[in-house]
């Protein structure tokens, strides 16, 4: 079976951008070196469009201050606009006359209405008794924490992105990324594999909701407007793998978006390393993308009773202004979780097609198990599937690195919402699962404590902060907390505000665990890149090895090329609108192949029979 490898990586998040570990030493800035810390504030710098010197502390201090959870800015938090449901009734005479243009006339009179003259284009409306309207109201969002993009970074102005919903502009963003930081030469790579050798699975959770795409959608009749022919089509959630294809990589392979609310992004995972391991592909590229800040969700989310609203934040710290920095407390006292935005996407290939092309080893991905929960009391309600996916990825991680293994060199990345049901409902799940596999102390990171929850991706936030941690050799501490809550089951567990130091070529693997809305829970194994070299020296021979790490070095100097391009110019985005579009004239059809302009391979057509 072949081992579904990580060859690069990347996306945008509230900490900036994913590849290269930048965003994962955002959130742990205060414990890197002074060399690492100045290239984030750099990149980061860059990417905000600030031009003072990176290296200055009130530079620095601008840039904490508009990363990472914080007060909302994409909106303004105290001015919502609603329309208010009111009914008008007529004065002493009995009636309510106005005027209106005659080009705002409706099509059809409503009932009570008449006409009773009209003047300079102008008509005179009389309504007998009363008459419903919808009054325009300001209000104050009793949420105003969310996880946002950088201040100051547009994505939209990184490419022609003609109104694309913004979750699909970071999904073209996220997925260019995640390929350039391979440092490969894509149309090299071509003639190395079969047009259909790319497998590209990504979505969003919720689709595209802002005005763009099906949020204006919907809002349009209502506001006066009509619906744009581009808001339907770019507000399907998966669009987030449609767009990588049709734009980013120019893929012939499988496409799949897969949706698993809060864990999409494990259920696009397995697709990926599936397609890989028993598809016959060779690249998956895999992710999401979501931009759920906007009013409308907050307020839902709310009403739900999911995210913390600013009251409760005070009542807990006995303060009349909400620390927004820290609405997301996992496994403390909190009060619900903290909306945010943000794109994640891996590049992943078979380990053969890795050693032969010299791609860089960032781990690889042994599995993902996906349950559900059975018969539920109600769709949000918690139940057992995650005991499930918890317990059978530990059992394949117990099977690669042995009980020892499990027990001192291993970690893992909660879901670690920070809702109260979380906090109790989670950590009952690794503290038994902990008790059961003989873990006395399991190091626990919480990441949305930084990012805040960006649905889709979350739990690719969870994977590339993994990744960070055997780069930096630190797992980061869950900085929002200052106590672990009465009803948290911790006794198996290591929960804290403090980074925890590993050293990255002990520290073997990592599960990645995901407990979404209506019972799609996921966990997925990582291994640690010293692991998968190990096995890549088991499965091929160290003279394989010592070949790859030869044929490497351009590959690696090219990706490092590619980073600090980013930090002196901003994003780099690959966008191929209307370019190299192929039609039927471009192919050549056989009875055993198709063969497809560009490409020196071809499609095979000869499929074995598998039922006999």
């Amino acid at each position: 079976m072949r081992l579904p490898v990580i060859v690069g990586f990347g996306g945008y998040n509230a900490a900036g951008r994913v590849s290269f570990h930048h965003a994962f030493r955002r959130t742990v800035i205060d414990a890197v070196d002074a060399s690492a810390r100045l290239r984030t504030y750099a990149g980061l710098a860059k990417l905000m469009g600030v031009n003072s010197d990176p290296g200055d502390l009130e530079t620095q201090k601008y840039i904490d201050s508009h990363t990472l959870i914080r007060r909302i800015e994409l909106w303004d938090p105290d001015q919502i606009h609603i329309n208010k449901a009111a009914k008008l009734r007529a004065g002493g005479d009995g009636a309510i006359r106005f005027t209106l243009s005659d080009k705002q006339m409706p099509t059809t009179l409503p009932d009570g209405w008449h006409v009773v003259g009209t003047t300079n284009s102008r008509v005179q409306i009389e309504v007998e008794d009363s008459m419903r309207v919808l009054v325009d109201e300001v209000r104050r969002s009793k949420v105003t924490s969310a996880g946002q993009l950088p201040t100051g970074f547009d994505p939209g102005s990184y490419y022609a992105s003609r109104a694309h919903p913004r979750g699909l502009q970071l999904a073209v963003l996220g997925a260019s990324d995640a390929m350039m930081s391979t440092g490969l030469d894509w149309e090299l790579l071509r003639q190395k594999i079969r047009p259909d050798d790319i497998a590209v699975s990504a979505g969003s959770a919720l689709g595209q909701l802002d005005e763009e795409g099906n949020g204006g959608l919907l809002q349009a009749p209502y506001i006066g407007k009509r619906p744009t022919s581009k808001q339907a089509a770019l507000g399907l959630p998966e669009m987030a793998a449609d767009f990588v294809n049709a734009y980013v990589c120019g893929g012939l392979g499988s496409t799949c978006g897969a949706i698993g609310a809060c864990a999409t992004f494990l259920y696009n995972l397995k697709q990926g390393i599936d397609q890989i391991r028993f598809g016959g592909k060779r690249i998956a590229i895999v992710g999401s993308a979501e931009a759920p800040v906007t009013p409308e969700l907050v307020e839902s989310f709310r009403t739900m009773g999911a995210l913390a609203p600013d009251e409760d934040i005070c009542r807990a710290d006995r303060t009349e202004r909400p620390d927004n920095r820290r609405a997301c407390r996992p496994f403390s006292t909190n009060f619900g979780f903290t909306m945010a935005e943000g794109s994640s996407y891996l590049i992943l290939m078979d380990d053969e097609l890795a050693l032969e092309t010299g791609a860089n080893i960032h781990g690889a991905v042994a599995d993902v198990y996906i349950n559900a929960d059975g018969y539920k009391k109600s769709i949000s309600g918690p139940g057992i599937g995650n005991y499930l996916t918890v317990g059978k990825a530990l059992g394949l991680a117990r099977s690669i690195i042995g009980e020892p293994g499990i027990k001192h060199r291993s970690f893992v990345h909660a879901h670690g919402t920070g809702t109260p049901q979380n906090r109790v409902t989670e950590s009952h799940i690794l503290n038994e699962m902990a008790k059961t596999f003989g873990i006395e102390q399991w190091n626990v990171a919480a990441v949305k404590a930084y990012l805040g929850h960006t649905m889709a991706p979350a739990s690719g936030d969870q994977l590339t902060s993994a990744l960070g941690s055997w780069q930096e050799g630190l797992i980061p501490g869950i900085a929002t907390i200052d106590h672990i809550a009465d009803d948290v089951h911790a006794s198996n567990l290591r929960l804290g505000p403090d980074h925890i130091e590993i050293d990255p070529n002990e520290m073997e693997l990592a599960l990645v665990n995901s407990k979404g809305f209506g019972g799609n829970n996921a966990t997925g194994v990582v291994l640690s890149p010293q692991l998968t070299r190990d096995l890549l020296n088991k499965r091929h021979g160290r003279p394989a090895l010592t070949d790859h790490a030869r044929i490497n070095e351009p590959i690696l100097a090219e990706s490092l090329d590619y980073d600090e391009a980013v930090i002196a110019q901003g994003p780099q985005t690959i966008y191929r609108f209307n370019e190299g579009v192929l039609g039927g004239e471009d192919l050549q059809l056989d009875i055993d192949q198709i063969t497809v302009k560009g490409y020196d391979q071809s499609v095979d057509l000869q499929v074995e029979n598998p039922y006999c």
